[in-house]
């Protein structure tokens, strides 16, 4: 079976991540919640490619990312190849305090094995938060198969399987008490960026439709937020937010289980890869910079050796 992947078509990754609903917020939440891990941010800041282009790279990891999830092995293996040679290059240390437990000077590797973790620990979150908000609510014995599969998801990435809880459980644990520690910590740069991923800030008006299609995306991420990432953010979060979260939410969950008849039309829109919708976004992005405008103002194209030595 040359076209298989590394996950079986039945397997809770797949029918998680196949979900539109997931594929198209998990990865924006994902990096609003990992904006707190400095270690985490400041290492993909300082190194990538696409500092002053964010979305395109946000969609670059996306279709990566997916292509593991949901691809053949070959589409897989040629993921794993690119992201293993990206990831050697980033290694360096924090240019600035980042809290009391990340003092300037600490050092970061994307070869890791606990920032490895890391990256796994804010993905599976995301997508198992998603999937409960927008699709329905997994079972016990779903969410500890989707978690087993996000270990061996992570695994392929180069993660020991050692450096992350052994079980489900475990790991809820471990990570409700991490985002209810002291450890987190926002840099001015990752409350920005986190600020711009999460619709907290809008940097230019949009005509409608696209303006409430913005808008109710947002809303969806904002609300899936945990309330304390919400606060080291300051994000406006009151009962009218609340609400309105609640019943958009509803609202996709619904489409979900929509009578039989229904179902066949809503198919092809509701499940499937989202690769094609990240090009969207970097597409607008790249007409964004060809007109001159950035995409998230306020963020500066700095070099790691400048800033370094400044």
């Amino acid at each position: 079976m040359s076209d298989a992947g590394y996950f079986a078509d039945h397997s809770m990754i797949r029918r998680v991540m196949s979900k539109r609903a997931v594929g198209l917020t998990y990865g924006q939440r994902a990096l609003v919640v990992g904006a707190v891990n400095p270690l985490l941010f400041v290492g993909t800041a300082e190194s990538t490619e696409h500092r002053m282009t964010p979305y395109t790279r946000l969609a670059l990891t996306g279709k990566l990312f997916e292509a593991v999830f949901l691809g053949s092995k070959a589409e897989a293996d040629r993921a794993l190849a690119y992201t293993t040679k990206k990831h050697a290059k980033v290694v360096g240390a924090l240019p600035e305090d980042a809290g009391v437990h990340h003092p300037a000077g600490t050092g970061y590797s994307a070869l890791d094995p606990h920032l490895m973790f890391m990256t796994m620990a804010f993905t599976f979150d995301s997508a198992e938060v998603m999937h409960d908000l927008l699709v329905r609510t997994l079972t016990d014995g779903e969410r500890d198969a989707l978690y087993r599969d996000y270990v061996r998801w992570g695994e392929l990435f180069g993660m020991p399987a050692d450096a992350a809880p052994a079980t489900y459980p475990e790991f809820r644990r471990w990570y409700d008490a991490y985002l209810d520690s002291e450890r987190l910590f926002l840099t001015d740069e990752a409350r920005l960026v986190g600020a711009y991923l999460a619709g907290a800030r809008v940097p230019y008006p949009q005509r409608p439709p696209l303006q409430q299609v913005t808008s109710a995306f947002y809303l969806l991420v904002q609300g899936s937020l945990p309330p304390r990432v919400r606060d080291l953010y300051g994000m406006r979060w009151g009962l009218a937010e609340q609400l309105a979260h609640r019943a958009l939410a509803a609202g996709v969950r619904a489409a979900h289980v929509a009578p039989p008849l229904v179902r066949p039309v809503l198919r092809d829109t509701l499940a499937g890869p989202s690769a094609p919708l990240y090009k969207l976004v970097s597409k607008r992005e790249h007409a964004l910079h060809r007109s001159g405008r950035p995409s998230m103002p306020g963020i500066e194209p700095r070099e790691r050796a400048a800033r370094n030595s400044a």
